[in-house]
């Protein structure tokens, strides 16, 4: 018997669940095979064919079941749900991957992360509208892949929700990016770390060119401009203005340290963010700076280039040991800002360093300088290396 739903009231997506595919190929010896499978099965929601309207700023969790993907034998598999406004995903840009995954084909998924999903999904494709009680389709599949392994990755097929509300919901941001023209010559957006210890603060150094502009933004595909930010901070002596298309325009070409606060104003529901422009600079500390510990020493500033896709240089080594290296952030200590190198790429700090990073972390986040080497940082795209 079919439940009678009025006034958008959230209902379960309660789903009828098909055996789980697991078939077993063996070879002369009996061993099972490892197969590639070609199609898995996401159930449509029994209520979603009813005329239901589904409310999702309301609900806790939705119910989902599938096929298991035939692997040729059982085999733990990941599942990961992915959601859209068009129907058949056509760009990696029209779909969001909610970032919980599930490890059983039978899965409660957090409602408010979809939710969250199809808002800032539709703002980014509506100027910022907010949809708060439009009632809309969604669209959702399922990415698998066989559990703790690169392998097996396949998608479901797509299921329509044909009524669905979502309401704004703020909510603190787990990354942010900014892009550019002369930002990664203009190709991609370039993530921020978060500020070791703090919740909301996230910072990173980026080369503005003759153009000026900058956006930013929560997700990979920045958007958002100067009337976005609830406050904005500038280093002496620059000047930062709205430009013709919305985005932030800052009148001096250089290397810039970009120190974003956020806060969720819930008796608003409101994201506020504060974006912090510093004169860039970064540093090397303790055993390579022959065993100087004072922060912002300028005895041991890396010497910013005059373009984005040159490297920044430190003084030469006076003495050996581990590199120990950072972003200076006025206001934030050192240690916050912290990086080291790991398979020639910036490695942000984000644990709690008792010791020294080859310790508290592992050998191969720990890099070993010698009197006479310099530090090497390429802080457009994030790499670097010690010669």
């Amino acid at each position: 018997m079919k439940k009678s739903i009025k006034n958008m009231l959230f209902p379960a997506l309660a789903i009828i669940a098909l055996p789980l595919l697991a078939s077993c190929s063996k070879d002369l010896d009996s061993n099972p095979t490892l197969e590639e499978p070609t199609t898995f099965h996401l159930n449509t929601p029994a209520l979603a064919l009813g005329g239901n309207t589904y409310d999702l700023e309301k609900g806790k969790t939705i119910n989902l079941t599938t096929s298991q993907p035939d692997y040729g034998f059982p085999l733990a598999t990941t599942y990961q749900v992915q959601v859209s406004l068009s129907k058949d995903f056509p760009t990696e840009d029209s779909y969001t991957t909610l970032e919980s995954s599930y490890p059983t084909a039978n899965m409660n998924v957090d409602a408010t992360e979809m939710n969250n999903a199809i808002v800032d999904m539709y703002q980014n494709q509506n100027s910022g509208k907010d949809p708060s009680g439009i009632v809309m389709p969604i669209y959702v599949r399922l990415r698998a892949h066989i559990s703790n392994s690169e392998r097996g990755y396949i998608n479901s097929n797509i299921v329509e929700i044909p009524k669905v509300v979502v309401g704004y919901v703020a909510t603190m941001p787990k990354a942010f990016y900014l892009a550019g023209p002369s930002i990664r010559k203009g190709e991609n957006a370039k993530a921020l770390a978060p500020v070791y210890g703090s919740t909301g603060e996230f910072y990173g150094i980026a080369y503005i060119g003759s153009d000026g502009k900058i956006n930013w933004g929560t997700n990979t595909k920045p958007s958002k401009g100067f009337d976005d930010a609830t406050i904005v901070n500038k280093a002496d002596g620059v000047e930062v203005t709205k430009a013709s298309d919305g985005s932030i325009h800052i009148n001096k070409s250089g290397w810039y340290a970009f120190h974003s606060v956020v806060v969720v104003n819930k008796k608003l529901n409101k994201v506020e963010t504060t974006l912090n422009i510093h004169n860039a600079s970064a540093y090397i500390i303790g055993s390579c700076a022959g065993g100087a510990w004072n922060d912002g020493d300028a005895n041991w500033a890396l010497k910013a280039p005059d373009n984005a896709s040159a490297n920044w240089e430190s003084p030469a080594f006076v003495g050996g040991g581990e590199l120990r290296a950072y972003i200076k952030i006025p206001g934030v200590e050192w240690w916050k800002t912290e990086f080291t190198l790991y398979k020639g790429s910036l490695y942000w700090r984000n644990i709690n360093i008792v010791d020294n990073w080859a310790k508290n972390v592992g050998a191969d986040y720990s890099v070993a300088g010698s009197a006479g080497q310099k530090l090497y940082v390429d802080f457009d795209y994030d790499n670097g290396s010690v010669k």
